[in-house]
């Protein structure tokens, strides 16, 4: 079995070496998702060695199959799913061919493509993962690349957290907005159990009730620690975000920082996303706990704080460290919390064990998408 399996990979091998025109006579193996995930590794594989001396040596026609069109990638796509499923190494070999030897240069330098290309998230993780190439006008276009998306994030999700942060239920009068966040459950149930149904044993519910909501002004202070990992790229533009629209509150006080093994603190530019975005440096270590610490030392009013700590928590550093600061901090009065994912798609890609080791010093360790984020805070306000 050992030996048929140890075949199976060779011949994977050979295929992503020989390419695509190769598969008249090898096929991948494995399972639907492996050979899928093969697929996309050789089409990132032929689009830069396939096309680097003009005709495609490998490819006898023009003629894909499979659906895998090279015209369906750009410079943009092909590095980030590189990054997403070649390891480390491999794909900063295979960055560096694209650039140096391939003259795939045109984010590097060409801002006329870059301010062509669209505005979305795809292209702001890729301007992320070179921005520390770039230089003059096309680095200043990518800020504003970085800019614009943080703008329209902030539009998209500002309504909804000002909500969930600010309000709570106003159980004295009706709202006007009937939404089932609004409900008063108690009052609905009291009201309407004249309607209760003995036969059915049922409440019939004729009306139901809703609460408005009030602002509350008691002064918060929200520490947020951004791992700025290469895994964590999307949570570090989300966490950037979230982090603007609550410093933009009255009653709120943000302090913002960002870490590897050392921790850089921009709570002076937590209003302004875009720069926070673009002063990450993608890569190297991970010392959570060196970044606790540093978050329990910006504590005042710990019955006035909280912490949040943005991280895939692979630690790099002191494990007992990192559970002995979370003790303190919980112990403090402060509430602590590790958010693991903030990405649209939060795949839940975390280290569960010292997950659950965090969850059982009482901190509140999840993947929350953007949706659930503001409202996750404003619990943490009641």
């Amino acid at each position: 079995m050992t030996e048929k399996y140890d075949n199976m990979l060779a011949v994977n091998r050979w295929r992503l070496v020989l390419g695509s025109n190769s598969d008249r006579s090898l096929d991948f193996g494995g399972s639907i998702g492996e050979v899928g995930q093969l697929m996309d590794m050789e089409q990132l594989l032929d689009y830069l060695y396939g096309n680097a001396q003009g005709d495609d040596v490998r490819r006898e026609n023009d003629s894909r199959h499979g659906g895998m069109n090279d015209s369906q990638l750009t410079t943009a796509k092909w590095i980030t799913r590189v990054r997403e499923l070649f390891p480390k190494s491999a794909a900063e070999v295979m960055q560096r061919h694209a650039l140096e030897e391939f003259g795939m240069t045109e984010l590097l330098t060409d801002k006329k493509i870059l301010e062509e290309m669209k505005p979305d998230m795809q292209l702001l993780k890729t301007v992320l993962q070179l921005k520390h190439l770039m230089r003059g006008e096309v680095l200043e276009t990518a800020k504003r690349i970085a800019k614009q998306v943080a703008e329209e994030l902030r539009q998209k999700l500002e309504l909804c957290t000002r909500m969930a942060i600010t309000g709570r239920l106003d159980r004295s009068q009706r709202s006007p907005v009937r939404s089932s966040r609004n409900i008063d459950m108690k009052k609905t149930i009291r009201r309407n159990l004249k309607h209760y149904d003995k036969e059915r044993e049922q409440l019939v519910l004729q009306d139901i009730y809703f609460g408005s909501r009030l602002k509350k002004y008691n002064k918060k202070t929200v520490i947020i620690a951004i791992d700025e990992s290469g895994s964590m790229l999307g949570s570090v533009i989300y966490s950037a975000v979230m982090a603007q629209i609550i410093a933009g509150m009255s009653f709120a006080e943000v302090k913002l920082a960002i870490f590897d093994t050392n921790v850089v603190d921009l709570s002076n530019e937590a209003d302004d996303p875009a720069q926070v975005i673009m002063s990450v440096q993608l890569g190297g270590g991970t010392n959570i706990g060196k970044a606790l610490s540093y978050c329990e030392s910006l504590i005042r009013s710990p019955h006035e704080t909280c912490v949040i700590c943005v991280t895939d928590l692979y630690e790099g550093g002191s494990e007992k460290r990192l559970l002995n600061v979370a003790g303190n901090i919980i112990g403090s009065g402060a509430k602590l919390s590790f958010l693991t994912a903030l990405d649209e798609e939060a795949e839940p890609v975390f280290d569960r064990i010292l997950g659950q080791k965090l969850a059982d010093t009482g901190a509140f360790v999840g993947a929350l998408t953007p949706d659930r984020m503001g409202d996750y805070i404003g619990s943490l306000f009641a």
